[in-house]
């Protein structure tokens, strides 16, 4: 199954809800996850742009987004940002593929 990188951060009404009320996301978030078929592999909090990173496994694009939507949706997420992670195979495989790609420069 494909991974996937999210970076989110939350709104100041979800800081001060979880200030008055600590919880550990984590459990929300494998849910979420689970509910599509994937996997959490990780989940952690940061200092700097990004209030968190995820790591997510999901059965293909789709159940991601469906995933990323629902959070963005829900309202306690400020910003979300999910990149599609490729294994080194999956990308020896593109670069394989690129040199089949009759690329031609603007201009030339």
């Amino acid at each position: 199954m494909p991974l996937y990188l999210s970076k989110f951060s939350y709104t100041p009404q979800t800081w001060a809800r979880l200030i008055s009320n600590p919880e550990d996301r984590r459990v929300a978030a494998q849910a979420y996850i689970e509910s599509v078929g994937g996997k959490l592999h990780g989940f952690w909090y940061a200092f700097g742009t990004h209030d968190g990173f995820t790591l997510w496994e999901a059965p293909d694009d789709v159940s991601m987004a469906a995933v990323a939507l629902a959070l963005s949706g829900g309202g306690a997420i400020s910003s979300l940002e999910t990149t599609v992670l490729l294994t080194v195979d999956e990308t020896l495989d593109a670069l394989r593929k690129a040199a089949q790609v009759q690329y031609r420069a603007p201009g030339t």
